[in-house]
C-alpha cells in the first residue's frame, strides 16, 4: 500500500504534538488525516487549511478518548469516512501541576482524569480499531514521556500514566502481532505550549533555559522534532514492535 492510499488518526491531533504529527504525515505523503480533538474545534479547523497545502485532506474528529462510548462512535464515524484506517497515534494526554511530594493534592477524581485520557483511552481508541488495523497491516505509535521511567515531570499520577503506557505498549505489540507494530515516542520536555500552560510563561521559560544546557544537542525539542520521530515509526522501521524511542537530544544520558 502507498502512502497515498494509508488512511491516519492522530488523537489530540489539533494542537501540539499531535499537530505537528499530522503535519509531518502530510508531507510524507499520507491523504487522509482525521484530526481527533476534544475541546480544540477552532484549532481542528485551522489545521484542515494547513494540511490542505501539503496536499493532504484533514477531517476533524471529535473524540473523548476517556468515554469507551465516544471512541466506539468516532470509530464508526471514521471507518464510514474513510473504510479502515492504517495508522493510529495516540497523542491525546492530560495533567496537572503538583509537587511529587504533595500527596494530599492527589484526588480520586484527578486519578480517574489523568489515567482515564492517557492509559485508558490509548487502549480504548486501539480496541476500537484494532480489527481494521489487522486487516491493513497498520502500525500504531503512542505518545509517551521520559517520566515513564524517571520521578520528574508534572504530576505523580501523569508519571504513572505514562509508565503504564509504556507496558501497554509492549503488550499491545505481542496481542496485535504479527500484522499490527506498536510502538511508542518517548520525549522530554517539549516546546509545544504546554509547561507554559501549566506553570505560566515565565516559569516556564526560566526552566527551558536552565534545562536546555543539560542537553547534549544544545536545544530543548520542539513539537516539529517528535513529530518527525511519530511518523518515522509509523511509516518505517517495518521489523521494530513493542520499542520505545527516546527524543530528547540525549539529555536522559544526564539524569
Amino acid at each position: 500500500m502507498t502512502a497515498e492510499e494509508r488512511v491516519a488518526l492522530v488523537t489530540g491531533g489539533a494542537t501540539g504534538i499531535g499537530r505537528a504529527t499530522c503535519v509531518e504525515l502530510a508531507r510524507r505523503g499520507i491523504r487522509n488525516i482525521h484530526i481527533g480533538y476534544s475541546r480544540s474545534a477552532d484549532a481542528a479547523e485551522s489545521l484542515v487549511a494547513e494540511l490542505a497545502e501539503l496536499g493532504a485532506t484533514g477531517h476533524p474528529l471529535r473524540i473523548d478518548v476517556s468515554d469507551r462510548d465516544a471512541v466506539g462512535q468516532a470509530a464508526t464515524q471514521l471507518l464510514a469516512t474513510s473504510g479502515g484506517l492504517d495508522i493510529l497515534v495516540n497523542s491525546a494526554g492530560v495533567t496537572k501541576k503538583i509537587d511529587f511530594t504533595d500527596l494530599d493534592a492527589i484526588t480520586p477524581e484527578l486519578w480517574d482524569e489523568i489515567l482515564g485520557t492517557n492509559l485508558l483511552g490509548a487502549f480504548w481508541v486501539c480496541q476500537a480499531f484494532a480489527e481494521t488495523l489487522k486487516e491493513r497491516g497498520g502500525s500504531i505509535v503512542n505518545v509517551s514521556s521520559i517520566s515513564a521511567t524517571r520521578v520528574v515531570g508534572s504530576s505523580l499520577p501523569y508519571s504513572v500514566s505514562k509508565a503504564a503506557l509504556s507496558q501497554l505498549t509492549r503488550a499491545l505489540a505481542v496481542a496485535l502481532a504479527p500484522t499490527v507494530r506498536v510502538n511508542a515516542v518517548v520525549p522530554g520536555t517539549v516546546l509545544s505550549g504546554w509547561h507554559e500552560r501549566l506553570v505560566g510563561t515565565e516559569a516556564a521559560q526560566a526552566g527551558f533555559e536552565a534545562e536546555a544546557r543539560l542537553v547534549p544537542m544544545g536545544r530543548l525539542a520542539d513539537a516539529a522534532d517528535i513529530g518527525e520521530a511519530i511518523a518515522t515509526l509509523a511509516l518505517g522501521m517495518g521489523f521494530a514492535t513493542g520499542q520505545e524511542i527516546i527524543v530528547d537530544g540525549g539529555k536522559a544520558l544526564r539524569y
